[in-house]
């Protein structure tokens, strides 16, 4: 471990949405933007100012490099990404609002991404040479064989090297259909990480651990019920020093609440909840979460409490903006922080 970068590594896809809140039926045309779980990190620590490489692998053809002129825009470092397979990722989404709810299908079946093997990617001789932190999600093993593979690859590589291993378990039953079951596989990868991330739902699904009388549909989520989901989880895993679970109350589509908490250590941290009246877009919300946790962890050393408000608040501010991506500053984080929610025309 020689540098101070982060690395992600996962799969970008074309994003495609009907304008405004059109169904699906009613497009006759789609909006289009690049995002990934892994991506939506990687932009997110860009524009907070951390040095960080993207890995993935694109087709060698315009829409690959469509994807990299994309990401080069946010200052993420592409230089890393691989070339090669026939096609790339595509995800379509409808967007909800109000109590009907956003709709999400995947096609991505056959992508570079999901027929990547192992060996392709250099991690000890090119890839972790300046990391000092590696952060990939539960979506990525869920891909494929292949992309299960690679990522084991890739989490070994950085355990032997002392990188900082992150991972958000991001279970998404609609893309677990190679063959394993997905505790099966993520218990391996999951051995290696010192930092795991997920929602209120990812640890019940991925490895049958569930916050006693929770009901996230009544729109409040008590974040003290997760503490026993963050202790059982440190108990299997031995490694983990630090486990994150982002809280989502659902009113509706449109009207969330959002929280998060934080053990640490064996220390258990709340954060601040926010009331989301109107959101504009909460996909890669979990993701504007990770980001900001990881920029918190390293920025805030030694104050896990203000590494935790950093990143429910950047995840907050994420529900406004348009897009994968969490295009939001610093001071603008940290305003959110201090108190600061009126939402006022900055002059």
């Amino acid at each position: 471990m020689s540098g101070n970068k982060v690395t992600t590594f996962g799969e970008i896809m074309m994003r495609l949405s009907p304008p405004g809140f059109l169904r699906f039926g009613q497009a006759r045309s789609f909006d289009v933007i690049y995002g990934g779980g892994e991506a939506n990190v990687a932009v997110s620590l860009a524009n907070f100012g951390v040095p960080v490489d993207y890995v993935t692998r694109l087709p060698n053809n315009d829409l690959g490099e469509a994807c990299i002129q994309f990401l080069r825009q946010y200052g993420v470092g592409v230089d890393k990404i691989i070339r090669g397979g026939e096609r790339l990722g595509v995800y379509f989404l409808e967007m909800g609002a109000e109590q009907r709810a956003s709709k999400v299908i995947y096609d991505r079946a056959g992508s570079a991404l999901a027929t990547i093997e192992r060996g392709m990617i250099n991690w000890k001789e090119d890839v972790f040479v300046d990391a000092n932190w590696f952060h990939w999600t539960g979506i990525t093993p869920a891909i494929s064989a292949g992309a299960a593979d690679v990522c084991l690859e890739a989490v070994k590589a950085a355990k032997e090297m002392g990188t900082t291993i992150s991972c958000d378990m991001n279970y998404r039953a609609k893309l677990w259909k190679w063959g394993k079951q997905p505790g099966e596989v993520m218990s391996e990868l999951v051995g290696y990480c010192d930092v795991a991330i997920g929602n209120e739902e990812d640890a019940d699904k991925v490895f049958g651990v569930k916050a006693p009388q929770v009901d996230v549909t009544k729109g409040k989520v008590e974040a003290d019920k997760y503490r026993f989901v963050c202790e059982e989880l440190a108990k299997r895993f031995s490694n983990l020093k630090t486990i994150a679970i982002t809280l989502r109350g659902s009113i509706s589509a449109s009207h969330n609440t959002w929280s998060g908490s934080l053990w640490h250590q064996g220390t258990f941290y709340t954060g601040p909840t926010f009331d989301i009246a109107h959101i504009v877009d909460r996909v890669g919300a979990g993701d504007a979460f990770a980001g900001g946790l990881i920029h918190g962890l390293r920025a805030y050393e030694g104050d896990p409490q203000q590494a935790l408000n950093f990143a429910i608040a950047a995840s907050c501010l994420k529900h406004s903006v348009l897009g994968d991506f969490n295009m939001v500053t610093v001071a603008e984080v940290e305003k959110l922080m201090a108190g600061d929610t009126s939402g006022r025309v900055s002059r």
